[in-house]
């Protein structure tokens, strides 16, 4: 999943983004507001983490203006305003969440989970077509009796397929949701990653459309 940081402190913006990568997010990081509607403009993200007080342009006249222009992307705001008025401010112009700093990283992770579950329009903490089943919390999937522990891009990847059973993603879409900016993208690792997979939960885990890219059937 991409994730898309808004934070001008380096000392919190570099603990988080750390943090996003070391929970398997493929996560790219700006710093001011500007620079955010210039990414959001030209790059697709699952899910941006804003901060309030920003340079320049501030993250409420971010918000306002992702939402004015149709981006419903699922946001968080992250932020030491914690006033009851700018908390109501922020829900109302279209953020999902309001999380004040300072915050433990793993309450901001569930927090992304839970608006990510709303998002897709289920409370469910896990994903499931029928045949796999991964929890995002425990970065677990099983088959039947068959349960395994993901590396971090074998659960970007899977979490990738699960979010969209029956639909063909492509290698570059694959590719830019366990990769982050900077990250230097490894010669045939999403086919490394998926052979990885079918070892684990048998071939027919992941199905291969010929010269279009990978899916996971639809919910049975």
């Amino acid at each position: 999943m991409r994730v898309l940081l808004v934070e001008d402190d380096p000392m919190i913006g570099a603990a988080a983004h750390a943090a996003l990568k070391a929970a398997s997010y493929a996560a790219d990081w700006v710093r001011n507001g500007q620079s955010a509607l210039d990414t959001l403009a030209c790059q697709h993200y699952d899910l941006v983490l804003l901060d309030l007080g920003l340079p320049g342009k501030d993250g409420m006249a971010v918000l306002r203006a992702l939402r004015a222009s149709g981006n419903e992307v699922p946001l968080l705001i992250i932020t030491a305003r914690d006033g009851l008025d700018e908390r109501i401010e922020g829900l109302d112009n279209g953020a999902d969440d309001y999380v004040p700093k300072p915050f433990e990283m793993s309450e901001l992770l569930a927090r992304m989970r839970a608006v990510m579950r709303r998002k897709g329009g289920s409370a469910a903490p896990v994903l499931s077509n029928g045949v796999l089943t991964l929890d995002p919390a425990t970065r677990q999937a099983s088959s039947g009796e068959l349960t395994a522990q993901l590396s971090n891009r074998e659960f970007a990847l899977l979490q990738a397929l699960m979010r969209r059973p029956g639909a063909i993603l492509s290698r570059s879409e694959l590719e830019e949701r366990i990769y982050g900016w900077g990250e230097e993208v490894e010669s045939n690792a999403v086919e490394f990653l998926i052979h990885s997979l079918r070892k684990k939960f048998g071939a027919g885990a992941i199905k291969n459309v010929r010269g279009v890219g990978w899916m996971v059937d639809k919910s049975i």
